[in-house]
């Protein structure tokens, strides 16, 4: 059975005390409201990581939100993944929206970090995504196809079960506007297909393939009651705790 996983993103915000606090009370509500067998993780800027981990890795997993396609080098004000996973996180976004869209990154450069990722025992959490141009005009399938062949599908069958992919709609985050359960289940179970014509029927059955796009405690229990949706990147409500810990408990059983 694949992992039923609720992800934090607290993209560029919360000074230390206040992400210590925030986190504090995560994983208090955590270990006293979760009954199920759901990860919850938090993806935190590059300054709480450390801290973070110390104070509860073992019932709140640790991510951060980027890193360089590098092991090493002259990189200025560059993170590399050996140095995520030295503080002890286990889990870093790749290629979200807002990455692709200010820091032009494309699915080459995705692909060198989702590889650099996995060498050094981080769980990539891949995302992909269309635009609502690219909704709108029909094309989104071919945009979240060549996203997956050209980012992650170089990967060996090994590697890509290590790989949790999310589909984020761009035109979904920030925005208030959230895909129905129905076109997000469209979308995630196109993705289950594609994985299982690269790879085989049993790696797409076992591949952890989130929602990200303006989820919040009203609209979990649908969107992840869809078959193909295992969780949740979660944005904004991640930065507000009963928000967060009520979407992790969406699977409580």
């Amino acid at each position: 059975m694949r992992k039923k996983i609720v992800a934090g993103n607290w993209k560029m915000n919360l000074g230390y005390e206040e992400g210590v606090s925030l986190f504090s009370e995560i994983v208090n509500m955590v270990r006293d409201e979760k009954k199920g067998d759901q990860q919850a993780v938090i993806c935190a800027p590059f300054i709480h990581l450390n801290s973070l981990v110390q104070l509860g890795n073992s019932i709140v997993a640790i991510g951060a939100q980027n890193c360089h396609q590098n092991e090493s080098g002259a990189y200025t004000g560059e993170i590399s993944a050996k140095m995520i996973s030295s503080v002890g996180a286990e889990y870093v976004i790749v290629g979200h929206s807002e990455r692709r869209q200010y820091f032009s990154e494309d699915n080459q450069l995705l692909a060198a970090k989702t590889v650099v990722a996995l060498e050094n025992g981080l769980t990539p959490i891949f995302c992909i995504g269309e635009t609502l141009d690219e909704r709108n005009n029909g094309s989104y399938f071919d945009v979240l196809k060549t996203q997956l062949e050209e980012g992650i599908f170089n990967v060996s069958t090994g590697q890509f079960s290590k790989l949790v992919i999310a589909y984020e709609p761009v035109w979904a985050i920030g925005t208030g506007l959230t895909a129905t359960s129905e076109q997000a289940q469209e979308v995630h179970a196109f993705i289950r297909q594609q994985i299982a014509a690269k790879y085989d029927a049993a790696v797409a059955e076992n591949t952890t393939i989130l929602y990200g796009g303006s989820c919040n405690p009203k609209n979990a229990a649908d969107l992840f009651a869809q078959p193909d949706i295992d969780g949740g990147l979660i944005g904004g409500a991640s930065l507000k705790s009963r928000d967060f810990v009520d979407i992790v408990k969406t699977f409580n059983s």
